[in-house]
């Protein structure tokens, strides 16, 4: 499903990614961990390419991301081709980033009918199921502003979902939530994960990643410095850094 191979990013002086090397089969649930600033979250926007990458391959789906190779020479892709390339690739980010003006139901409604063409009937009825999936059926009417963080996250969880994506991507999805509101998320991430849907999730919620992960990504400095079945790495560091770090947030 994604293929990354040699990927280096650079942030003006700061190299944030040193040849990343991560690939997630079909139907797998992969939780990368790390501190902060060791390029977690600038890895999932090279994968749908807000951020281009300087160097190596991004595959989705066995279709290079952002670029395409023409007389052995590679060529970034007209924003259009990304935009449909994206549509296969549904992100949730850490400020739920809705539509402010919008109603839970219109968010939800948005790109299934503007970006998809979906008949507006049938993006509403979808949009409607998709709410009740995360628990928000009574919420359709309501905006950003009158609901809770978790609520909004459950909404941008939906309105991911409502674009039929191949690959689901949260970057900390819980990390600007009280804390109280936290189980609510990730109990819709768990159902969305026992759907089989492809799940990349950058999270420091040790417990979700033992409980739902199929395998555990660790990066810091912009290195993979572990990557294994999830009870392994998160029972049994092979790396020191791993393992100090495992000791800091547990």
């Amino acid at each position: 499903m994604l293929r990354i191979e040699g990927v280096h990013k650079w942030l003006g002086q700061n190299h944030v990614l040193r040849g990343v090397d991560i690939e997630v089969r079909t139907g797998e649930i992969v939780c990368i961990l790390g501190p902060s600033g060791s390029g977690k979250s600038t890895l999932l926007r090279c994968i749908n390419h807000l951020d281009p990458v300087d160097g190596g391959v991004i595959e989705v789906n066995a279709q290079r991301v952002g670029y395409e190779l023409r007389s052995n020479q590679l060529y970034e892709q007209s924003e259009r081709r990304v935009a449909k390339a994206r549509q296969h690739i549904g992100m949730v980010f850490q400020h739920f980033n809705l539509f402010g003006h919008m109603t839970a139901l219109e968010n939800v409604t948005y790109g299934p009918a503007r970006v998809l063409g979906r008949p507006r009937k049938e993006a509403i009825s979808d949009a409607r199921e998709l709410l009740a999936k995360v628990g928000l059926s009574d919420k359709d009417s309501s905006y950003p502003s009158q609901l809770s963080g978790g609520q909004q996250q459950r909404v941008a969880i939906a309105r991911a979902l409502a674009m039929e994506p191949r690959l689901m991507m949260f970057d900390e999805p819980t990390s600007a939530l009280d804390p109280e509101l936290v189980g609510e998320v990730l109990q819709t991430m768990r159902q969305v994960a026992e759907e089989g849907m492809t799940m990349i999730v950058v999270t420091h919620e040790i417990g979700f990643a033992r409980e739902v992960a199929d395998r555990v990504v660790f990066m810091d400095q912009g290195r993979v410095l572990e990557d294994g079945p999830a009870r392994e790495v998160l029972d049994n560091p092979q790396h020191e850094r791993t393992a100090a770090f495992l000791r800091h947030v547990h």
